[in-house]
């Protein structure tokens, strides 16, 4: 499962990564939640950056709130599950993220938050789908998921998923209408261990409403705990 990222990059550095234009103002967020309204480059519009909600309501389940949501889909199966598969084939996006949490438990109560990257932080996308639907008063909205697929060595010691990260040079391919379904699950796998790391973040990630740069910063346990044999 992917339940939370970050995107701490600026709208110019955004812009510059993924070739496409972003229209108005972004700030950076440090605590992507589902429901919460992200930009996103789509199938539809390769050179701009659309702002959809985290949380596909399914093409078969007509004027549902985004309450009634999904936020990931598995990469193994998105081809086949009819809630998905109209959207695979024809509503591809990607996901611009920095980084994204998970959190691994420690005896019956905690929980320890950690954050994972690429390379020096650098920018990457997820591989998703997005959705357009009505509401309950008729008003259009656009949805988005993540897939997900098996865990690196990295990600396994935390979680038993992990979302799909795209290599770069499969972005383009990915947005295009005209990849077949075969080339588009070829670029599901598992991101490779090597390119990655992660360290543990503050338990101020824990809670929604908390969206600052010093979630992103390492955090050791300690500082978190008091107590370092936790991670023994």
């Amino acid at each position: 499962m992917c339940g939370r990222y970050s995107l701490s990059k600026s709208k110019l550095e955004l812009e510059e990564r993924f070739q496409a234009e972003m229209l108005g103002d972004f700030q950076p967020r440090y605590n992507i939640a589902p429901t919460q309204l992200v930009p996103v480059i789509t199938s539809d519009s390769p050179k701009g950056f659309s702002f959809f909600y985290w949380g596909i309501t399914p093409d078969f389940a007509k004027n549902k709130p985004v309450s009634q949501k999904f936020i990931n889909a598995k990469a193994e199966t998105v081809h086949q599950k009819a809630s998905f598969k109209n959207s695979f084939k024809t509503r591809r996006c990607l996901v611009p993220a920095d980084g994204f949490f998970e959190w691994k438990r420690v005896g019956k109560k905690t929980k320890i938050p950690y954050r994972f990257t690429i390379g020096d932080g650098e920018p990457f996308s997820f591989a998703g789908i997005w959705e357009e639907y009505e509401n309950e008063k008729g008003e259009t909205k656009h949805t988005f998921l993540i897939l997900t697929t098996e865990p690196n060595s990295i990600v396994q010691e935390i979680h038993d998923r992990m979302p799909v990260i795209l290599k770069k040079s499969d972005e383009k391919k990915w947005l295009d209408k005209y990849s077949k379904d075969e080339e588009l699950l070829s670029m599901l796998g598992t991101y490779t261990a090597e390119k990655m790391q992660s360290y543990t973040v503050s338990q101020q990630v824990n809670q929604v409403s908390n969206d600052n740069p010093s979630l992103i910063k390492k955090t050791s346990p300690m500082d978190q705990f008091g107590n370092y044999t936790l991670f023994g």
